[in-house]
């Protein structure tokens, strides 16, 4: 993927609007083209079709980026971080699974920029755990949902209805809310110029675009449906488990002929192997999640 080090960067000296118009210039991609491109990169590593998948998505990234200007980091590095997030979704897109790139991406992205604010922003030297993360992005819209707008600390039935909404404890409620509201952040300093209005940097801090619980729920689903995936793996012997996997978890599937092949045996055999195993996997997923109150695995 040595193309990427010809995108165009944003930087502070070049200037946020020329880079913006400079990633203009990209075409969209019509679904036709997206999924042709897709296809060359997924099976022939095609660099110049991946690098005409990130260029057309740049938009996309650079508006996701202008939605987190309130965590008052540069905006040229926010952007990086977009692409970065969308260079890794166009690494892993299955043009087979029947959506667009934009759709994928936009998990990535956000994630990626998730990541970097809660590495940067030096108020957040807290806890890294998907809990606290969500409880940092959505503190604010859970004090407006249940109207606890007040400065200082929350009433005590306010800070348990927020821990139990949020599935964090109270003491982190209380921390959280100090530091958002509190000395050991700006976050009440003003901000705009002369003649636009003045707002404060909490009044940037929900980015519409994004919904943050969400990805951070959806992230760990998929870590929890892993964890389900690795022990439910158990199930399967030495050779199940080594065709599965490289026929359905490698990053590039092994061929039925390869396979025949390795183990000496027809690729009806290896192919008969592998539902089978396919099958026993599905079935010892789903006892494990019901076990554990989880929905189904899939």
């Amino acid at each position: 993927m040595s193309n990427y080090k010809n995108l165009p960067a944003p930087t502070p000296e070049g200037g946020l609007n020329r880079y913006l118009q400079e990633i203009r210039k990209f075409p969209l991609l019509e679904p036709e083209e997206e999924y042709m491109l897709a296809k060359r990169w997924v099976e022939e590593q095609d660099a110049d079709s991946a690098h005409k998948m990130v260029t057309s998505h740049l938009r996309l990234a650079a508006k996701i980026a202008m939605g987190y200007r309130g965590y008052g980091l540069p905006q040229a590095e926010v952007i990086s971080e977009a692409n970065v997030g969308l260079m890794q979704a166009v690494k892993k897109f299955d043009p087979e699974k029947g959506f667009r790139l934009a759709t994928y991406a936009m998990w990535w992205i956000r994630a990626s920029i998730q990541e970097y604010v809660l590495r940067s922003w030096s108020m957040v030297k807290l806890g890294t755990t998907s809990a606290q993360k969500k409880l940092f992005f959505n503190l604010r819209k859970a004090k407006a949902r249940i109207g606890a707008l007040e400065d200082g600390d929350l009433r005590p039935e306010n800070v348990q209805r927020i821990a139990t909404d949020l599935g964090v404890t109270e003491d982190e409620v209380i921390s959280m809310n100090r530091r958002l509201s509190g000395g050991d952040a700006s976050l009440n300093a003003q901000v705009g110029t002369e003649g636009e209005g003045t707002m404060e940097w909490q009044d940037w801090l929900e980015d519409e675009t994004a919904n943050q619980a969400a990805d951070y729920e959806a992230k760990d689903e998929l870590d929890a449906r892993r964890e389900l995936l690795v022990e439910a793996m158990h199930v399967l012997n030495d050779r199940e488990k080594d065709i599965l996997t490289q026929r359905r978890l490698a990053e590039k599937a092994v061929t039925l002929e390869d396979l025949s092949g390795q183990y000496d045996v027809s690729r009806e055999r290896i192919r008969q192997i592998e539902v089978r195993a396919f099958e026993k996997l599905q079935k010892r997923m789903r006892e494990l999640a019901a076990s554990r109150g989880m929905l189904a695995a899939h």
